[in-house]
């Protein structure tokens, strides 16, 4: 009886995951015209890293399929301000869910979502149930079009599919902050090294918590001493950052900006038990 009510529920989940599949194909809301992604990125494939490890594309996330694997959102539309759980999963080529995935970060997946402008930042993460069925509480407060992206490793390659929700409601839209050097959140005041940032080579960002004037030592997170989230403006395409080496007074990461033009940096770090974000603009030149 209990093998027959899962295969009901799957079922059932099967027929709503297909429906979303074909919505969010012809549906993909932006605030302007959305930005036409380089071909060379469209035919980007996975570089070999350090010691012929295989390294992660240094842009994801433009696509809700990729390599096999498609990211279905059992609903795309959702209340505004009103809790809701946001159910998805990764699907292979024949539309069978995937289960295997690997602890990437300390999770098995990182799901992020904002607003197509830059706002309502959040990463959360979500539980997979006996479906293949992932599961995350989700509650959007302002009205206007979102992307969702899912980030996890499986078979031993890291991806980032991304799909648009909708909050219905007539949308206020704000402009990208311009570039600054320090950002408060929740009485810290986080600086991010001034440097000359160029695109197509790899750089280092490097952030220092205060509290009070003092510099404070971030705790582990997601085993790192903090998690960075760089999104390109326009069509939000996900770069990949991975933590540098560890530092008593600062938080270092290492990524690569592939193209000119302005990201917005959205740090999160933890201290005295509780995780805060910290949100930057950054301006690349050619």
């Amino acid at each position: 009886m209990k093998a027959a009510a899962i295969a009901g529920v799957a079922g059932a989940l099967a027929l709503i995951f297909a429906a979303a599949a074909l919505v969010g194909s012809a549906f993909g809301p932006d605030r302007s015209a959305r930005a036409e992604t380089p071909h060379a990125e469209k035919e980007m494939t996975m570089d070999k890293g350090h010691a012929g490890e295989t390294a992660a594309d240094p842009v994801r996330g433009l696509a809700v399929a990729d390599r096999g694997l498609a990211l279905q959102l059992a609903e795309t539309e959702l209340d505004r301000g009103r809790p809701s759980t946001l159910r998805f999963r990764i699907a292979d080529g024949d539309g069978r869910p995937v289960r295997a995935f690997s602890v990437e970060h300390e999770k098995r997946m990182h799901l992020i979502v904002v607003r197509r402008d830059g706002q309502g930042f959040q990463h959360l993460h979500p539980t997979m149930d006996a479906t293949g069925t992932w599961s995350v509480p989700l509650t959007l407060k302002e009205a206007g079009a979102y992307r969702v992206f899912a980030d996890f490793k499986h078979d031993e390659r890291a991806q980032t599919l991304a799909a648009d929700l909708v909050v219905d409601g007539a949308a206020d839209y704000d402009p990208l902050p311009a570039p600054a050097t320090t950002a408060t959140t929740d009485g810290y005041e986080v600086s991010l090294d001034e440097q000359s940032v160029r695109a197509g080579r790899e750089a280092e960002l490097r952030f220092t918590v205060r509290r009070g004037g003092k510099v404070v030592r971030t705790e582990p997170y997601l085993g790192a001493g903090g998690h960075l989230v760089a999104l390109r403006e326009g069509d939000l395409a996900y770069l990949h950052v991975h933590p540098g080496d560890e530092a008593a007074d600062s938080v270092p990461f290492m990524t690569e900006f592939t193209t000119a033009g302005r990201y917005r940096l959205y740090l999160q770090f933890k201290h005295d038990g509780r995780v805060h974000t910290a949100e930057f603009t950054q301006e690349v030149s050619r």
